[in-house]
């Protein structure tokens, strides 16, 4: 109910056909490996208590990147002559991967005598920021290995943890006999993760973002 698996069939990266996983040679004929995974996840906390966290991963989809995407919740009221309805939220986006910054975006007045509102973007990127040479990822992580640098690294706890919270997922997929649903490759994943969030009167951050 609350999780979306997806397996990417054949479609076009960079203007280029590429097959779909079950076409690739080292996959077996009729796999059902997943290679999207989107889900609606909660802590049960006080402090959480009420927070959705959207989470999705995926293989050839329609851009290769991380960031985390706080959404802050709608105002109750407007102000403005504009009906709230017609207003996206505003939100705090960290992008990590491939191009490290931050951006805020929110509803901003149009110049003008008008009282009209319009989503704007405030941006902090720092490669203009930070100027001074910057190490990959990998390159990072390797370089902090040879130094004993271990703040990017997680703890043992940490990863118990975590596998703790993934292990039951995985063993109920195992005993489910559906296939992941198919969607095509150069895509952001299947239809039916856009109706998970759509649920809760949500969108993916691509879906909401203002047009050039």
């Amino acid at each position: 109910q609350n999780i979306v698996r997806g397996q990417y069939r054949s479609g076009h990266i960079d203007g280029q056909q590429v097959p779909g996983y079950r076409d690739e040679p080292d996959a077996p004929k009729g796999s059902r490996t997943e290679t999207f995974v989107a889900m609606k996840a909660e802590i049960d906390t006080w402090r959480w208590a009420g927070v959705p966290f959207y989470l999705r991963t995926g293989k050839r989809m329609a851009d290769r990147l991380a960031e985390i995407v706080v959404r802050f919740k709608p105002i109750p009221h407007s102000i403005f002559n504009q009906p709230t309805s017609s207003f996206q939220p505003n939100s705090l986006v960290i992008r990590l991967q491939p191009d490290e910054g931050l951006s805020m975006n929110l509803m901003a007045k149009t110049p003008g005598d008008s009282m009209r509102l319009k989503q704007a973007e405030l941006e902090l990127d720092f490669r203009e920021q930070f100027t001074s040479p910057r190490m990959e990822a990998y390159e990072r992580l390797l370089v902090d290995v040879l130094r004993g640098q271990l703040t990017l690294f997680m703890r043992g706890d940490e990863l118990e943890a975590a596998w703790e919270w993934v292990e039951p997922i995985l063993a109920h997929w195992e005993q489910d006999d559906s296939a992941p649903v198919p969607y095509t490759s150069g895509t952001w994943g299947p239809a039916a993760s856009s109706a998970l969030i759509g649920r809760d009167g949500l969108q993916w951050r691509e879906e909401v973002l203002p047009e050039d």
